[in-house]
């Protein structure tokens, strides 16, 4: 038996233990010092030792697990994680305004209702953007249960056991919710500067920056190494909060602003930057942005520009998302890091499409913490325009991922040593001809693009084959870029059906492959046979037509208030490969170009490609050995059809409020977009129905004061009744 006072005592050592913790890591405001710290938790250790039964999983003792993992598994996120649209200049954030404000006119067509959201969208939650590793918190009535990374934005990896390492991110909130937030883990300049210390005096190769040294703590399969280095964080999204939670008898409902979320956020327990600004102009954004581009380097974390968010939690729900990112958000980049280097050679490089690309290569100079061998050059019409010349001093610009580039010449650098470089007239590669191709760019420019016209080319039929394999498209594991080339060389594939013919005999011949390592490359293949037909048609590497036009095209094709839905059973069709042939000869040019974001010369090289025979072919081989589309991902997005009953609910907007008691409220929302409706967080007069349970909360008066028809669950199911009827 434990006595009662030995449990108080254990538990009297974890709250105070986490009152100084956050004290000192989340409020930076530290209470004692910390040996007092260290002393209570050596008792607080000594004490769950001896009383194994008394250790919890929130217990500070537990930001320290056990022994390491073998490696990380895959998680799927509960939403997906979008990344932001950047911004390098005011003029382009000039632009992204203009284009919310035509959407919000084309959504919102009452024009008293336009007017007070129109003045909301210039609304602006300022965030200083921190330089490091997206992390993404599972929360379960207050307890951390898991921490994951951003990965692809659908998966990331689990790493829960080095998170918890991270003194600034609560084990347990101050309120037992159950939600999902997003923030950024990051490395102090300080603490930087130690570690490199540290392994300067060890031999060991120095960490080149912040960013990079947080992203590889977080990924040690040892915890205890993530725990040395001293991780912080900043929480700045609540990215999901499930309904009907009650805490101290009032319902918690979602914030309306991001400001207001941030407070929120602050409340739980997590750590927030508390830089962030309100602005009600571009202007006083402009302001905020030299502001800190004169104090960010004095900073201990680092810090590459501001994040703009609309703060309207209302609007933010209107304008919606892109294929890859969040309208109502974009990041403004600071001035990307530079540096100078010596162009030593200009070869071309071969693309999927048999593009040929200018490549600078470089002598290897640091920028943003990474060598840099290698810059693009675009085109020969740019390198033209900035006179560069082989044997030239450049300057080269480098923004986080993006690939370098060459900038522009130092002309005083020259000695008059420097060569022309021409465009060769022959494939680098294959020796085949190359061919000039005029085509308009988003200006409306003439501009020029090199070919290789040989269909065979070896370099072409690789970066295909890449192409369509890696993780965006059917993320087949195993099949890296040399296993293709080494494929290819020994004539066992030469398209992207032949991988589908592999079997392990094939492969246990070649160098590389042993039993098991054929053996699981056979079975990533079989797996990937099932695939979201978003991430099939970017894999077909589609000319001009990528990842965010695959997305617009599906969510419009599998939308039955769509001109591109083509009647009652045309969704039922589309389930393999073979059926994008009949659904693309019905479709026209015009009627994708009525999609927001698609532009002419994509949606004519997406009608081309299917109209061809030898990717018709090609798809008909796919559905042959097994390539079939995911349930989920052709899904009809709404149920409406051509009766005026099945319209009841087109366009109509609920907001829900208290608990339902025949349904959940997740049934009933999905019940009304189902039926053409959309559900919004908050109260507005853009609202038509307030759908009410028992505890209702503040909405039910607001929307009485607005004039909002309100309805019981009751009157709701009559509803849905006359809908089906």
């Amino acid at each position: 038996m434990i006595s009662k006072e030995i449990k108080i005592r254990v538990e009297k050592l974890r709250k105070t233990i986490d009152d100084y913790r956050y004290r000192y890591h989340v409020l930076d405001d530290p209470e004692v010092t910390d040996e007092v710290t260290d002393s209570l938790m050596s008792e607080l250790r000594k004490l769950e030792k001896e009383y194994p039964e008394l250790k919890t999983p929130d217990s500070p003792s537990q930001r320290i697990g056990g022994k390491p993992l073998d490696k990380f598994k895959k998680v799927k996120h509960r939403l997906r994680q979008w990344s932001l649209d950047d911004a390098f200049s005011l003029e382009e954030l000039h632009d992204w305004e203009e284009r919310n404000l035509k959407i919000l006119a084309k959504k919102i067509t009452n024009k008293e209702q336009f007017k007070k959201l129109e003045k909301e969208l210039t609304q602006y939650t300022v965030e200083v953007k921190i330089d490091g590793l997206k992390i993404i918190l599972e929360y379960k009535n207050g307890l951390l249960v898991q921490g994951a990374t951003r990965g692809d934005g659908k998966v990331g990896e689990d790493a829960t056991e080095n998170i918890k390492t991270i003194q600034s991110i609560p084990l347990r909130l101050n309120k037992p919710l159950t939600l999902t937030v997003v923030g950024e883990c990051w490395l102090s300049a300080s603490e930087l500067e130690r570690l490199n210390i540290i392994r300067r005096k060890k031999g060991e190769p120095e960490l080149a920056n912040s960013r990079n040294a947080a992203a590889g703590s977080i990924r040690q399969l040892d915890s205890k190494i993530a725990a040395s280095r001293k991780l912080d964080s900043f929480i700045y999204d609540l990215n999901w909060l499930e309904e009907e939670q009650f805490v101290d008898n009032k319902e918690i409902f979602s914030p309306a602003g991001q400001s207001e979320e941030l407070n929120f956020l602050k409340d739980l327990g997590f750590k927030v930057n508390q830089e962030f600004r309100r602005c009600n102009s571009l202007k006083a954004v402009q302001k905020m942005y030299e502001d800190w581009q004169g104090k960010r380097s004095n900073q201990n974390y680092g810090i590459d520009g501001l994040v703009l968010k609309i703060n309207s939690k209302e609007i933010q729900d209107i304008l919606g998302y892109t294929g890859k990112s969040p309208r109502f958000a974009i990041a403004y980049k600071f001035p990307t890091e530079k540096a100078t280097s010596v162009i030593e050679d200009i070869q071309l490089q071969v693309g999927r499409t048999g593009v040929l690309t200018p490549v600078a290569h470089l002598t290897p100079t640091l920028i943003a913490g990474s060598m840099v061998s290698k810059a693009t050059l675009h085109n020969e019409g740019e390198i033209k325009r900035k006179g560069i010349k082989i044997g030239d001093t450049v300057v080269v610009h480098k923004a986080g991922d993006v690939i370098p580039e060459v900038v522009e010449v130092v002309i005083k650098m020259r000695t008059g040593k420097e060569t022309t470089w021409k465009m060769p007239t022959t494939c680098p590669v294959c020796g085949g001809e190359i061919k000039k191709e005029k085509i308009l760019d988003n200006n409306k420019k003439d501009s020029a693009a090199y070919y290789c016209a040989n269909p065979n080319c070896f370099a072409v039929e690789k970066e295909k084959l890449i192409h369509f394999v890696a993780k965006k498209g059917f993320n087949i594991d195993g099949l890296g870029e040399k296993i293709i080339e080494q494929l290819i060389d020994e004539n066992v594939i030469s398209s992207a059906s032949d991988i589908f013919t592999l079997r392990q005999g094939d492969l246990e011949v070649l160098e590389r492959f042993a039993e098991k390592s054929a053996d699981n490359l056979i079975k990533s293949i079989e797996s990937s046979k099932n695939i979201d037909i978003n991430n099939f048609l970017f894999a077909l590497g589609i000319r001009h037509f990528g990842e965010e036009s695959a997305y617009l095209v599906t969510q419009e094709m599998l939308n039955k208030d769509s001109d591109l839905f083509f009647g009652k059973y045309q969704i039922g069709k589309i389930k393999t490969p073979t059926d994008l042939i009949d659904y693309f000869n019905k479709m026209t040019k015009e009627k994708l170009l009525e999609i927001n974001g698609l532009g002419e010369r994509m949606v004519g090289s997406l009608i081309d490609w299917f109209a061809r025979e030898d990717s018709q072919k090609i798809l008909k081989e796919f559905t042959e050995f097994g390539v079939q589309f995911t349930k989920e991902s052709i899904q009809i997005t709404s149920n409406s059809s051509n009766s005026s009953d099945d319209k009841k609910l087109l366009n109509k907007t609920f907001v829900l409020t208290g608990k339902l008691e025949t349904m959940s409220r997740d049934d009933a929302k999905k019940i009304i977009k189902q039926n053409g409706g959309k559900v919004l967080s908050a109260v507005s007069k853009n609202v038509d129905f307030l759908l009410v349970g028992s505890k209702a909360g503040s909405k039910l008066k607001k929307a009485e004061n607005l004039g909002i028809r309100v309805i019981s669950e009751e009157n709701f199911k009559k509803i849905i009744r006359k809908v089906f009827r």
